[in-house]
């Protein structure tokens, strides 16, 4: 097969060889926004990220296989790659241990007062805080149960937590003490301490915590959105803050976030620059993925969408 691959795989040259054994030709674009190495017809399969985001996917006439170096399918014209039978690839599970990492960090953060430890560091300043919460018997509810956020499950039931699901597809899952549908979201609101946003963005899920649906939201709550950040209704979200134990964005509607929006100043909201997917086993898990795939489709399997 005709290769591009991008530098959204930063450990692509380190398995070249590998891939011409395979059988595989390849051609490399560093950066996806520049002049392709090649014709867009000598493109049989593509190892990107954001590459559609610059060049149309029509202009790939040959193209059969797409593997993405993230988790979700948003820079992708799927309905495009649905029509033409392009075998398609995420990084599943690529991310999901560093993310799930991150928002037990974030609550740790909120509940344990960190930004005050800090700034009374900077200021030499002894000051006991008498105020900090436990995880350990809090209601954590899990706003898309895939790879992230069963990782997340795990790590809330080892502090002790009871955890609960909300996913487009319920299912039986013994790291969840039940899972629901997403009709039942905003009666579950009311009675979770956390709750972790960890599902994809579509139309149904676009500004799925509106401003009724953080209204629902138990007072002293911590929200965390690692997800996408047109999940959750920004201007909704600032009025409902002062009811809300805080937030953990790691993610947001426009990005990066203007120097201009009150989030940046509010003391029960962290903010961090879409960040919570990095992690130094990344790159190990992600061309275990990359390759594992090849390998499948070499003979003639697929789990890939089609």
């Amino acid at each position: 097969m005709n290769l591009l691959i991008t530098g959204a795989w930063n450990d692509a040259k380190d398995h070249f060889d590998e891939l011409e054994k395979l059988g595989h030709h390849i051609e490399f674009l560093q950066f996806e926004k520049e002049a392709l190495p090649c014709s867009y017809e000598w493109v049989e399969g593509v190892i990107c990220n954001g590459l559609f985001l610059f060049h149309e996917i029509e202009k790939f006439a040959n193209l059969k296989y797409i593997q993405l170096t993230s988790a979700g399918f948003d820079r992708v014209p799927m309905e495009y790659v649905q029509e033409h039978q392009i075998e398609i690839h995420n990084a599943k599970g690529v991310y999901s241990i560093p993310m799930a990492e991150f928002a037990l960090f974030g609550v740790l953060e909120l509940y344990k007062r960190g930004k005050v430890f800090l700034q009374n560091q900077t200021k030499y300043c002894w000051e006991k805080q008498r105020d900090l919460l436990e995880l350990y018997g809090k209601k954590v509810c899990i706003v898309g149960c895939g790879s992230v956020g069963t990782e997340c499950a795990k790590r809330f039931l080892a502090f002790g937590c009871e955890v609960i699901g909300v996913d487009l597809f319920p299912r039986e899952d013994e790291n969840y003490s039940s899972m629901s549908g997403l009709d039942m979201l905003e009666d579950i609101l009311s009675e979770c301490d956390v709750v972790v946003l960890t599902l994809p963005l579509t139309e149904e899920t676009n500004h799925l915590l509106n401003e009724s649906r953080l209204a629902r939201m138990k007072r002293g709550a911590i929200l965390v959105n690692i997800a996408r950040g047109a999940i959750v209704d920004t201007e909704a979200l600032i009025q409902a803050l002062p009811n809300l134990g805080g937030v953990v964005l790691d993610v947001f509607e426009e990005e990066p976030l203007s120097e201009e929006s009150m989030l940046w100043d509010m003391e029960n909201a962290i903010v961090t620059p879409h960040n919570s997917f990095v992690g130094d086993g990344n790159g190990k898990r992600l061309s275990k993925v990359i390759l594992e795939n090849l390998y499948c489709r070499r003979r003639g399997e697929t789990n890939g969408i089609l």
